[in-house]
């Protein structure tokens, strides 16, 4: 069959110098880009789950364009701020220019092979052994880098993406004459479209060891993929595209689509309404000699609980008592510790009485001492006023004296 149309399970390419375009315009197919995995990155609390300290590691090992980005993702989440002395080893160059996205592209930190493989990039890692390594990779991936766990290199790996199923929908057409896979969740992803896959004449060209295990598993049949002489997918592509040209136009299988749920009936409870009414009203006939019975015994019975009501209004009594003792003993309480207080009180205020005499005495002659101050004061003043007063006396006479003899003296 000539090959027309080729599906590849990936995103389209954002440049234009992807091979996909050159086979387009070198066997004039069409390729469409639909990717059957979707990939959804770890929330922080999921990933503190697994209790892996990014800033214990000292170098990161990348595989992955998306493992760059979910690595610096939740580094801003996790509110880690990376290093400048981080080193980065990826296993492409395309990767390692990658890192331009989110750092400062410095030869020094980042190291890559020049052949794009994952097993050349083990002696870069040997060689830096006193590194610790952070290995970004996905739940469910194929393990391109086999690092030995002999303890010669230290590294972790951590989970910071899932992959999830893409179904292809009931209106999206399926008229492909090529589908390319690259990874298990892609294989499952379509017999999760097509549960009864046929695949007759549709080549298939897969990517990677388990994936080809997953693809034989569902007992699907694998028509090409890399080897040494075609190392892309892209060029096991051309090498069996160029292969069949010449094969004859065959009509395309219609492929089965997984079954779209059904809507459930709707219950019709009318008709059964009517008959649990019927089977209701069967017991209510019988139970009228019941209700007969049951008179007859109460008037049968009335003496027998009699007694009971009395001793329940003497239990009541006794209960009502108890709680009226319980309540009163607090207020006895109070007033013993009351009397007890006043007893003690009376010797204090005995001799506060006999105190009291003594008390106004003593205030008294305090008084008296206080007004006797200011006369004992007042007593030596006065004194010294009469001498005073003599002194003065005393000199008018002698020069009253004087005078008059000084008169006689003058005659």
């Amino acid at each position: 069959m000539k090959i027309k149309k080729i599906l590849v399970s990936q995103p389209k390419p954002l440049s234009e110098k992807s091979p996909y375009f050159d086979l387009e315009s070198k066997y004039g197919v069409e390729v469409v880009f639909r990717p059957f995995i979707k990939i959804e990155g770890l929330t922080s609390k999921e990933f503190r789950q697994a209790k892996i300290p990014i800033n214990n590691h000292t170098a990161v090992i990348f595989t992955a364009r998306t493992a760059v980005d979910h690595y610096f993702r939740l580094c801003k989440e996790l509110s880690f701020k990376v290093p400048d002395t981080m080193k980065y080893f990826c296993v492409s160059e395309t990767i390692a220019h990658y890192l331009q996205k989110y750092i400062i592209y410095r030869k020094r930190k980042i190291f890559y092979t020049e052949t794009g493989h994952a097993e050349s990039l083990l002696p870069l890692l040997a060689k830096h052994n006193k590194e610790t390594y952070l290995y970004p990779i996905s739940d469910v991936h194929d393990q391109k880098l086999h690092i030995p766990e002999d303890g010669s290199i230290k590294f972790t790996k951590a989970i910071m993406y899932r992959t999830v199923s893409n179904v292809i929908g009931n209106d999206e057409p399926f008229d492909y004459d090529m589908i390319i896979l690259f990874t298990p969740s892609g294989v499952k992803s379509l017999i999760q479209s097509f549960p009864h896959f046929e695949q007759g004449n549709i080549a298939i060209g897969v990517m990677g060891t388990k994936t080809i295990e997953e693809l034989k598993t569902n007992g699907l049949r694998l028509d090409f993929t890399t080897s040494p002489k075609a190392p892309s997918i892209a060029a096991a592509m051309d090498q069996y595209i160029a292969a069949h040209l010449d094969d004859p136009d065959e009509p395309r299988i219609e492929q089965e689509r997984f079954p779209e749920p059904e809507p459930e009936p709707i219950p019709e409870p009318k008709a059964e309404e009517k008959v649990d009414e019927k089977v209701e009203e069967q017991p209510k006939a019988e139970e009228q000699p019941k209700a007969e019975e049951k008179k007859a015994t109460a008037k049968k019975t009335p003496t027998k609980k009699a007694p009971a009501k009395k001793a329940t209004t003497k239990k009541a009594t006794t209960t009502k008592k108890a709680t009226a003792a319980k309540k009163a003993e607090p207020a006895k309480k109070a007033t013993a510790t009351k009397a007890t207080a006043a007893k003690k009180a009376e010797p204090a205020k005995k001799t506060a009485a006999k105190a009291e005499p003594a008390k106004k005495a003593t205030a008294t002659k305090a008084t008296a001492a206080k007004k006797a101050e200011p006369a004992k004061k007042t007593a030596p003043a006065k004194k010294a006023t009469a001498t005073k007063a003599t002194t003065a006396k005393a000199a008018t006479t002698k020069k009253a004296t004087a005078k008059k003899t000084t008169k006689k003296t003058d005659k």
